[in-house]
């Protein structure tokens, strides 16, 4: 399954590099996993540029028609690509937070109903996936709570009265549902409620199957074991933990007797690059048809399984931010994701100015130097630009600690070229496998910021105020002259 939602603009080139590697790893279907990035008829306002059309829809199923092109939509939780459109605005369940509609606006259903015939009306798949996970806010608006009243769990209820209707939509068109099944562990009343037209996807992404599965199965469901390739915790990919959770997987769904295996990547946003995840995407094609395929992940690379082990394996050794976690990479996240990359500065530049930072610089650049490859090149770029930044702000901070203003305006000055390197990076992504155009915007963003906070310290770094501002806070979108005690900072609603 790609995940298209993250940003990704494929174009048709694209989409069939992603089928071909699927064809590869003996695989027999691709998912595209669309959220608000597919151009869905009736509602037209949701797609942005470089979406994926009903005719690139096409185009696959012509040219692949071995492989079933399943799509995986969301009409619940996850369509926060719809709630932060002007069409979309009104159908949130809490004003400005998460990434979950409000079940009981009229205007919401009747969207899902929409996106439901869409994709039915575009995709020859039997299986429509209609999403279903990670609803955490269930139940928070006053009308759903209403809606809740009476029921042992209302959020169960809330959840089942949701989606009950829209599987019986999928199987009076004559498809099959299929839906993840997390929200069944969190509210065990949903699996026994929901149709069992259903088939549950059992995302399990630390281990394998054998708690889960067999108390969906004895709901009556059928279950698809659902592992990951873990890009969106890692500045690359864990290949350890990616290959150890695909065996799992793999090897219970055999035991278990399930439907299939579907394997999930997610969020090649923030500088991943797809095309270098296709040679792991075909060797758990292997695993998945052979659990005891002898080949570690990481030679499946070939002539460039030495950056593979740099960049999967010996980063993540060296712990800190470069460790496996169930979140998302602090590093993308603190250099790009909010607009201000001195937050990596802030949580991480004591740590990135040391000795794991050195190592991590020095495996950088090895896997430089182990590969001809320019998707994985970039990886590398992006990375060792990551804790470069971090070590130059951490020098520009002591700088400006000591009111030598000039003296961190040069420490910090070489840091905007260091975006415009990583634009560069961004847009060959981009054009090489349609990758993020957002990421092109942020290193703009960033350049931006930073020469905006070489402008306050020249204008602030040596008392100007009467006070010397802290770092963190001159450093900040938010920075405000006088406002000493940063009253920006003091509430919970300050964000909303």
């Amino acid at each position: 399954m790609v995940d298209v939602a993250r940003e990704q603009s494929p174009t048709r080139d694209h989409l069939f590099q992603f089928a071909q590697a699927a064809q590869r790893g003996g695989f027999t279907g691709l998912g595209l996993y669309l959220e608000h990035r597919f151009a869905y008829p009736r509602n037209s306002w949701v797609a942005g540029k470089g979406a994926i059309t009903p005719q690139l829809v096409r185009d696959l199923e012509s040219e692949f028609p071995s492989l079933q092109i399943i799509p995986f939509v969301n009409v619940l939780a996850h369509v926060e690509g719809f709630l932060f459109t002007e069409e979309g605005r009104t159908m949130y369940e809490q004003l400005f937070k998460g990434l979950q509609a409000c079940p009981c606006k009229p205007e919401f259903q009747r969207l899902a109903r929409e996106i439901i015939d869409d994709t039915i009306d575009v995709f020859s798949s039997q299986i429509i996936h209609i999403g279903g996970d990670e609803t955490s806010q269930l139940a928070k608006c006053p009308e759903c709570q209403r809606l809740g009243e009476g029921h042992e769990d209302p959020k169960a209820f809330v959840y089942a009265h949701h989606f009950s209707p829209l599987i019986k939509q999928v199987v009076e068109r004559g498809r099959t549902p299929g839906i993840w099944g997390d929200m069944m562990f969190d509210h065990p009343q949903i699996a026994e409620i929901l149709p069992k037209d259903a088939v549950v996807f059992d995302w399990q992404y630390f281990g394998g199957l054998q708690e889960s599965t067999p108390k969906l199965q004895a709901h009556g469901f059928r279950v698809v074991g659902a592992p990951t390739l873990q890009t969106y915790n890692a500045a690359w990919l864990h290949t350890e933990s990616s290959e150890e959770n695909v065996r799992k997987v793999a090897q219970d769904a055999l035991n278990l007797q399930c439907e299939g295996v579907c394997l999930t990547s997610w969020e090649c946003g923030l500088f991943g690059s797809y095309d270098t995840l296709l040679p792991a995407v075909e060797w758990a094609g292997q695993v998945i048809q052979d659990p005891d395929h002898a080949e570690p992940l990481r030679e499946a690379y070939q002539k460039d399984t030495e950056w593979a082990t740099l960049m999967g394996h010996e980063l993540e050794q060296l712990g800190g931010i470069f460790k496996q976690s169930g979140q998302r990479s602090a590093l993308k996240c603190r250099l790009l994701l909010y607009s201000n990359p001195f937050l990596l500065w802030m949580h991480h530049g004591e740590e990135l100015s040391g000795e794991v930072g050195r190592k991590a610089v020095d495996i950088c650049n090895r896997s430089l130097d182990a590969t001809d490859n320019e998707a994985m090149k970039g990886i590398s770029i992006f990375v060792r630009s990551g804790i470069e930044f971090a070590q130059m702000a951490e020098t520009a901070h002591k700088h400006y600690a000591r009111r030598e203003a000039e003296k961190a305006v040069a420490a910090l000055a070489p840091t905007r070229y260091l975006f415009d390197t990583l634009e560069r990076t961004a847009r060959a992504t981009h054009e090489r496998i349609g990758g993020s155009l957002a990421d092109i915007e942020r290193c703009r963003v960033a350049k931006t910021h930073v020469e905006k906070v070489i402008h306050r310290i020249r204008d602030y770094g040596q008392g100007e105020l009467g006070y010397l501002p802290s770092f963190d806070a001159l450093t900040n979108p938010r920075f405000m002259p006088h406002d000493q005690a940063c009253w920006w900072r003091v509430n919970d609603w300050a964000n909303e």
